[in-house]
């Protein structure tokens, strides 16, 4: 197979793992990097061997064919065009946009130059997502009924040295970890048709708590707390809670409740865990994901499966066999529509009717996904 040139803009802490899990696959060629501040992008290349551009050169230059957008939220718009109107394909990290409008024109852009628009997460391509993804296809605890899904915590200052951007619109736990769990409950289950929410801040400031600035506030300028309703096309409701207000709690990441039986599925924010399955007689069946080779932990501990960069790998593969790609522009669109409008049905305090639509990923079985690895 050909591979794709991939440059990077973006040199922040994420691009290690691209730059580090990228030659895992075959379809990529992991060559050069670009970052408004030239020191970084000199680090992160001389780290792994590739060659540093600046953000001009990379999206000018002959030999990359694909350009990864790892900035800031706020700047992937700005970012993604620029790639697109170079005549490059693009894969964005998440969010992939900020507003429904900003994700139409991309849209609109992508199309115009005849190239492929891709958005991470990916992690529903992992091992435990897709053992999901099969249990719910084959209707093994009945049609999806209901279900809970919980992204809570007390918050990224807690660990992170420079937390301001999270608390800043384009921030908040809805827009940063709200992609992982929309985007698989909408592979499990399809499109969602209408959402509604109830949304607040517990905290006006926060306190870094590690770093050269910990002791340092931070003002917030976001809701921190979003209850949302999830009502899906297919039937199903889902109650999401996503929070940095929350100082303990013991729900599961993911549960869906089925005719028949419920399933237990780990966290969308990873690619390899137990999906648990429970009968309607109290029964457990735990279905590993190590059988799927993005389930196989990889991590430095062997605790881990982490296989960042599966969905840059399937779209350029996409490219080359002229399919569909799973972590499509349609579905990170839809993403961001449903995204957006909790947020908007948190302030409004009212049902909003989500107006895109997207296909259902295409599974990834074990056997595809050992064919997009070297």
């Amino acid at each position: 197979m050909t591979k794709l040139g991939v440059g990077i803009i973006g040199c922040g802490n994420i691009s290690a793992a691209y730059l580090k899990l990228g030659p895992l696959f075959k379809a990529l060629d992991m060559r050069a990097v670009a970052d408004i501040n030239p020191e970084a992008a000199k680090a992160r290349a001389e780290e792994f061997g590739i060659r540093a551009e600046s953000v001009e050169g990379l999206l000018a230059a002959a030999d990359i064919d694909v350009i990864v957008n790892l900035t800031i939220p706020e700047a992937h718009f700005d970012v993604s065009s620029r790639i697109l109107a170079a005549g490059k394909h693009a894969y964005s990290e998440k969010p992939f946009v900020l507003s429904l409008e900003e994700g139409t024109i991309l849209k609109d852009l992508a199309a115009a130059k005849g190239v492929r628009l891709g958005s991470a997460p990916d992690t529903f391509l992992g091992g435990s997502h897709q053992t999901a993804r099969s249990l719910v296809d084959a209707g093994a605890v009945g049609p999806i009924l209901s279900g809970t899904a919980h992204v809570m915590s007390r918050g990224m200052e807690q660990w992170h040295p420079n937390p301001d951007f999270f608390f800043q619109p384009g921030g908040g736990p809805i827009l940063d970890l709200g992609p992982y769990y929309i985007t698989n409950l909408v592979q499990l289950l399809g499109p969602v048709q209408a959402v509604t929410a109830l949304a607040g801040r517990g905290f006006d400031t926060r306190t870094i708590g590690s770093g050269a600035r910990a002791g340092e506030t931070v003002p917030v300028a976001i809701d921190t707390s979003i209850h949302a309703l999830l009502q899906f096309h297919s039937g199903a409701m889902i109650t999401l809670g996503a929070s940095w207000d929350v100082k303990a709690h013991r729900h599961h990441e993911m549960e869906l409740y089925g005719a028949e039986g419920s399933l237990y599925v780990p966290d969308p924010n990873f690619f390899g865990d137990t999906v648990t399955q429970v009968s309607t007689d109290g029964t457990e069946t735990e279905h590993t994901s190590v059988e799927h080779p993005f389930g196989v932990p990889n991590s430095h501990d062997d605790t881990k499966a982490n296989y960042r960069c599966a969905g840059l790998a399937d779209m350029a593969q996409a490219i080359a066999e002229n399919r569909p790609h799973r972590c499509s522009l349609e579905l990170a669109l839809h993403v961001v529509d449903v995204m957006t409008s909790i947020l908007s049905a948190g302030t409004e305090r009212k049902w909003i009717d989500i107006s895109t639509t997207c296909e259902r990923p295409a599974p990834l079985d074990a056997t595809l996904a050992r064919n997009l690895l070297a």
